[in-house]
């Protein structure tokens, strides 16, 4: 394996919760410190990281009850680029990893296979940075009362035992597909409803 491609999930964890804050603070990027690990992987990483983002805020968007009908059509749509978006870099981060692992004849095509790909648990390292982040916002409100904070300590609780099991499962696969004895495949979303060649709506096939 290059070494500028070393892989670690708790590194890419920790650059989901900087992204984060960088983005809510519209602060600019900082030097990346992660750059030694996966320098061909960072920037995909990022950028899946964003989608994501982009996506939370349209979402809360969507849920708004002052929204108009015109606004809501236009919020549906930023949802569907940004969800389309997001799939597309879950499965990039696959292929980079692939691409990588194939310099060393892996992963083995007779280890056992995996169901669930790097990129798909990157996806949900992602989300989880992402509600992570929002749920100490409200234990932190200062309108918010002392129940909501109760409430919201004991989801950041549980939705920080989800991800460090996360990094270590994913950490874990990586040592594994290293050793022969695991491999995963690209599992492409196949998205009907963006392409106008697949959805009724748009080639006019609508009965």
């Amino acid at each position: 394996m290059s070494p500028a491609f070393q892989f670690s999930a708790r590194m890419i964890a920790d650059l989901h919760d900087r992204l984060t804050a960088e983005w809510h603070r519209n602060a600019g990027p900082e030097e990346d410190a992660e750059r030694s690990f996966c320098e061909a992987l960072l920037p995909t990483v990022r950028a899946q990281h964003r989608a994501n983002f982009d996506l939370w805020h349209v979402e809360d968007r969507a849920r708004a009850p002052h929204a108009t009908p015109e606004e809501m059509v236009e919020i549906k749509r930023a949802i569907d680029r940004f969800n389309q978006r997001r799939n597309d870099l879950a499965e990039s981060c696959d292929v980079l990893l692939l691409e990588a692992l194939r310099e060393s004849g892996l992963p083995m095509p007779s280890a056992e296979l995996h169901s669930e790909s790097p990129g798909l648990m990157i996806d949900r390292l992602s989300i989880l940075a992402l509600k992570i982040y929002h749920t100490e916002e409200e234990i932190e409100r200062a309108s918010a009362p002392e129940q909501h904070r109760r409430r919201n300590r004991e989801r950041l609780a549980l939705l920080t035992e989800q991800r460090e099991d996360l990094v270590l499962c994913l950490d874990r696969l990586w040592q594994q597909v290293l050793g022969g004895e695991q491999r995963f495949k690209i599992y492409r979303q196949l998205k009907m409803y963006n392409d106008p060649a697949l959805n009724p709506e748009i080639y006019g096939g609508k009965s």
